[in-house]
């Protein structure tokens, strides 16, 4: 295993991370970490809190200095400063530690939120309770504004993003950008951005499709697979210092460490282009600029992410649930099928049809 230092907390993490929704099976789990993978990504929703438990038990009978985990919580419902260390409470619990290396705010969409006095103040308790090293933030949508916000207040020392192949690709379009909104979030900026100020950057979504790796040998380079190029391209920019992959099976294990101190080939960056050319238009950036221009303000960007977790990841019964929290107005029902959305993105992503399969799915 190759290791980077994770920005500012000067902690020391493998390349390649490992994605706790869900966690493989223990005897794996056990193998994955005793190869050298040092960072655990999870949640206090995945699995119901059973990643969360899993990785207590590792921690338990391996010991607690080896690894570094992070862990996250919600903003949901009225949620306060003592629902949030309610939350942090039950984590540790669960892993069986006194401490969280990294504390996150799961989906940060609003960044109004990460300099509330409610976040902070948890923040801020935690710490001088020992209970929490570092404080950091993931986020799916709104990148622009939530990770400039985050690296600009000072009080975030990690930001994790959905970060993929196919961020290679440039809008098609000129992006007029706002005061209160920027249309493209060009991640590779973003990321960019964070790093120089000691910011350490997680990627997630790497592989756009989780553990749920579909045979994609058209797309094969030499003895590498199209999911090892994916993962070498995210490496390759220096400013990253670790993706988080979902390994749930012995040879995505094999495939995914494999990849780890090694570098991008011509042939694999010719095979990546080949797929970003073939998919693109199929696969949303969440930029949010869709539902920006959308006359019914319905969630596009979101209702794509949830489509994603049926189709790609496997993880239908998440993606229900989430599509279920939105209101009829908020949902295909309301689509005036207009084409405003797809006017306005610009990676002439096929939102409509997307748009209609999703609530298919998604209700049936």
């Amino acid at each position: 295993m190759w290791y980077r230092r994770l920005g500012r907390t000067g902690l020391v993490i493998s390349e390649i991370s490992l994605g706790g929704s869900p966690l493989p099976d223990w005897s794996l789990f056990r193998e994955i970490v005793e190869r050298g993978v040092n960072y655990i990504d999870t949640s206090t929703s995945y699995g119901n809190g059973n990643s969360e438990r899993q990785i207590g038990r590792l921690f338990k009978e391996a010991g607690r200095d080896k690894t570094f985990v992070c862990t996250k919580f919600h903003l949901r419902g009225s949620w306060d400063e003592n629902s949030i260390l309610r939350s942090v409470e039950g984590s540790l619990e669960r892993l069986q530690t006194d401490y969280l290396d990294v504390l996150s705010v799961h989906g940060a969409e609003r960044p109004e939120d990460l300099a509330d006095e409610r976040v902070t103040g948890a923040f801020e308790r935690l710490k001088k309770e020992g209970k929490c090293r570092f404080c950091g933030l993931s986020c799916h949508s709104n990148h622009e504004r939530v990770v400039r916000t985050a690296v600009d207040c000072g009080r975030y020392d990690i930001v994790q993003v959905g970060y993929n192949v196919f961020d290679i690709e440039e809008p098609s379009q000129d992006v007029e950008t706002y005061d209160d909104y920027l249309g493209v979030s060009r991640m590779r900026d973003l990321i960019r951005y964070a790093a120089s100020r000691e910011v350490g950057v997680i990627a997630m979504k790497t592989l756009k499709v989780g553990g749920r790796r579909q045979n994609l040998d058209r797309y094969r380079a030499g003895t590498s697979s199209l999911f090892q190029a994916m993962l070498k391209w995210v490496l390759e920019d220096r400013h990253v210092t670790s993706a988080v992959t979902e390994m749930l099976n012995r040879q995505q294990m094999e495939e995914d460490l494999a990849v780890a101190g090694t570098s991008l080939t011509a042939e694999e960056s010719r095979a990546l282009l080949l797929h970003v050319a073939e998919n693109g238009r199929d696969y949303c950036r969440l930029c949010g600029r869709c539902r920006e221009r959308c006359p019914s303000l319905i969630a596009t960007s979101e209702i794509l992410r949830f489509l994603a977790y049926h189709e790609s990841y496997g993880k239908t019964a998440a993606a229900r649930t989430g599509y279920s929290g939105f209101s009829p107005a908020e949902t295909a029902l309301a689509c005036r099928d207009c084409g405003s959305c797809e006017k306005a993105c610009p990676y002439s992503v096929r939102i409509r049809a997307s748009l209609k399969k999703a609530h298919a799915n998604l209700t049936s």
